[in-house]
Formats: structure tokens, sequence, C-alpha cells
């Protein structure tokens, strides 16, 4: 199922059955993205992501940085990362997804993707540390993407595009259900930042 340009209205679930995904499409004008975009680039302290596969330690070229209320010790991939302070411009796009959303979060996970050559795997965000059918806000700016959900069970697919200042959230039964992934394209050849606010479940 290719959801492509199609018009999307926020409260309609992308998803058949088990989960929850709200497209809002784009929640700013070209102009605020582009500066949110710029601003977000120099800012941000980027670090080359890692992970360890088959007992090696990998270095990826897609960057990452983690922010949020506390210096919260994050885990996936087998590689710990420590939140850092939230910056000001972080925490004022936070409010504005939890406006949107109507939910809130206490971190954030950050990604700059140079060009179409990087992405991500199918993966589902279910590291114990988060909330349990917590919400994930997700923000993009720069390059626009295609950005896949499939089915654990079914395999069922589902895509759309998201566009720089465009606003994705995942909730309830998602992450149990279905993987997501940015699949790799020959077709972008300039840079995504995307912003994931996530919920570190406080109690554990």
């Amino acid at each position: 199922m290719d959801l492509f340009n199609d018009l999307f209205e926020e409260q309609e679930n992308l998803l058949p059955k088990d989960g929850t995904v709200n497209y809002f499409g784009q929640i700013m004008s070209d102009e605020e993205a582009h500066h949110y975009y710029s601003v977000l680039l120099n800012e941000i302290e980027w670090k080359n992501d890692q992970a360890i596969i088959f007992r090696k330690l990998i270095e990826t070229k897609r960057k990452i940085a983690w922010y949020g209320d506390f210096p919260f010790a994050y885990t996936y991939s087998k590689i710990t990362k420590t939140a850092l302070p939230w910056t000001d411009t972080l925490l004022e796009l936070k409010k504005l997804a939890e406006k949107k959303t109507g939910e809130t979060y206490n971190s954030c996970l950050v990604n700059l993707y140079h060009d179409g050559s990087e992405g991500m795997a199918w993966h589902s965000d279910g590291e114990k540390q988060l909330k349990r059918h917590g919400a994930i806000a997700s923000l993009s700016f720069g390059a626009e993407r295609k950005f896949g959900f499939k089915h654990k069970e079914t395999k069922e697919v589902i895509a759309l595009n998201l566009a720089s200042g465009s606003l994705l959230v995942m909730k309830n039964e998602t992450q149990d259900y279905w993987l997501h992934r940015l699949p790799p394209t020959k077709k972008v050849n300039s840079p995504r930042i995307n912003l994931t606010f996530r919920t570190i479940d406080l109690e554990q």
C-alpha cells in the first residue's frame, strides 16, 4: 500500500491494524523548516553512530545525538548513549510536537543522514528503557525521504514520503507488531535531519 502523495487527515490511522501511526504533514512553512534545518545542522553535537554487530564495533556514516530532561542512559544496537542537556531549539520543537500530538516527551534522538545512501534497516523501537506503548514523534527537516512500515507477521508494507517540516507519530502497539525503515535511495543527494521525541520510563 503506497500512500506517497495522498492528502492526510491528522487523526487518520495509516495502519490497518495492530498499532497507530498518524501523519500530520507539514506543520510549518518551508521558510521555518529551512531555518530549523540550518540551526540544527550547526548546533547539534553530532557524532557517528556506533553498533556492535557480530561482536565487532561498527561506526556508521550517519550521525546522531541524544538529548533529554536528565542524562538518561539509552541502549540500542548494544551501545549505550548518555543524554545531553536540551538546546533551546530542541525544547522549542519538543513543545511544538507535544502541542500537535497531545503527548509529552522527555528525550530526543537526533539523526543526520548526509544523502540518500544512508538509511535505516527494518527495525522496531522496542528498547526496554522506553515507555511501553508510548508515543514517538518524528519531525523531519531537509531532504524528503520515503519511510516504510512492515507488519511482523503478515509482511504487509505501507510507505509514505516525509516532507521537510513534517510530523509523524507512532504509538500504542505499533512497535510490537510493525517494523519501520528509511530505505537508501540514489535519488536523494542532500542531507535530512530527523528528530524522534521519545519517553524514557522513569520507573524502571
